[in-house]
């Protein structure tokens, strides 16, 4: 089978090629093999890949290449939408930073606005939230003028969240002559549009899959009685595994679940948006580490967490619709590693979940656990009256 380009074909230098083999990374994913010459050459780029798909070194690179230690402060910009993914990207620069003689540094909320201002300011590369990132900006402890990178990770989450405004006011204030690079799951609706005000010229790349889910993810779908939920959990997590992120739908929910595990001798933590920066940080770790190998936590919390070694995604909750499932299931098989992804399924679940499963092209492994499929919804539109009367057609419902 014929190799693909060489970190060197594509234009990556000697130091910092030997500083990715010092951590094992000889060989480019897909992503990065298309990206790297137009980005390195100064371009810009839209990239539609999936999360765990290596598109971090894909940008991290070409800005450490790009940039010199002589350059203004902050000289690249990495907007990201949660605390967890800026301090994983972070982690994925170290090393190539340090080859090339830069500086990093992080901003996100829930720490010391203050602390970090004397950080942002001393280094070329600037990895941050829009809120902080905006509230830092608007206390003059940020100059933004000086950017001539600018990167936004996980864009479609970014606007997911409600972040358009704040990136819109970001954006303002830098230079206009710059190199942009957007990488998302998506790049359709409103993140197309965005990109095409914020870009000129891109080059669009796109690291294709054969189905709607990561490819490497084994799906199931097990049918539960609501009131033995914890057992099923408890008799998944005993199985020959690594690590398992397990998803609930609320805070509380996963307040209580850590403490129902930890009865059953299951040792797990909770993350979630009501613990503190310093206290989601300290379970990621613990988890991270494999001193719990467990880790129960609801959607936002979640966001961004890209560990290689989750080798099970468990929705002990079903999440509310096709993106959430994908968004869950794509925390494993990172990095061109396999992973099982499993749902939980009660008889008043059974309904919504099979038409998941059916419009994401999982239908038979939906049924393998002999549960039946559910007739597509429909809603109509129009009045009262229209309903009533049949007079509106019948609409597909969008989820």
């Amino acid at each position: 089978m014929p190799q693909g380009p060489s970190f060197l074909d594509l234009g990556v230098s000697p130091k910092v090629v030997d500083t990715l083999a010092k951590r094992g990374v000889t060989t480019p994913f897909p992503i990065q093999s298309l990206v790297l010459r137009d980005a390195l050459a100064g371009h810009d780029v839209l990239a539609r890949s999936q999360t765990g798909s290596g598109k971090t070194l894909a940008f991290a690179v070409p800005i450490v290449e790009r940039l010199d230690p002589d350059a203004p402060t902050p000289a690249a910009l990495v907007l990201v939408p949660t605390r967890e993914l800026a301090v994983q990207v972070a982690d994925e620069f170290a090393d190539v930073v340090r080859a090339r003689g830069l500086r990093v540094a992080v901003a996100y909320g829930g720490v010391s606005i203050r602390e970090q201002g004397k950080g942002v300011g001393r280094a070329q590369v600037l990895i941050a939230t829009p809120g902080r990132l905006e509230d830092l900006a608007e206390r003059r402890l940020v100059k933004l003028d000086g950017v001539r990178i600018l990167i936004l990770d996980e864009a479609d989450r970014m606007l997911d969240m409600g972040f358009q405004p704040q990136v819109d006011r970001i954006v303002r204030r830098l230079p206009k002559e710059r190199q942009t690079m957007f990488f998302s799951a998506t790049l359709d609706g409103d993140v197309g549009r965005i990109a095409a005000v914020y870009t000129r010229q891109p080059r669009f790349y796109e690291v294709a899959t054969d189905g709607k889910t990561v490819e490497e993810v084994a799906h199931r779908f097990i049918p539960v009685q609501a009131h033995g939920k914890v057992e099923a959990l408890v008799e998944l997590l005993t199985k020959d595994r690594e690590l398992a992120l397990v998803f609930v739908r609320t805070k509380r929910g996963a307040d209580r679940l850590v403490n129902k595990l930890k009865a059953k001798g299951v040792r797990a933590e909770a993350m979630h948006g009501d613990m503190t920066q310093p206290a989601r940080e300290r379970a990621l770790k613990r988890f991270e580490s494999h001193r719990v190998d467990v880790l129960i936590a609801t959607d936002v919390a979640a966001r961004g967490l890209d560990l290689e070694k989750i080798s099970h995604v468990i929705n002990f909750d079903p999440p509310e619709d096709d993106k959430g499932y994908v968004h869950r299931v794509g925390r494993t098989a990172r990095a061109g590693r396999s992973g099982v992804g499993v749902t939980l399924v009660t008889a008043e679940q059974q309904g919504d979940v099979s038409r998941i499963a059916a419009r994401l092209d999982l239908h038979q492994e939906f049924q393998e656990e002999g549960m039946k499929l559910a007739p597509p919804r429909v809603v109509y539109s129009g009045s009262a009256r229209g309903r009533r009367s049949g007079l509106r057609k019948p609409a597909r419902r969008k989820f």
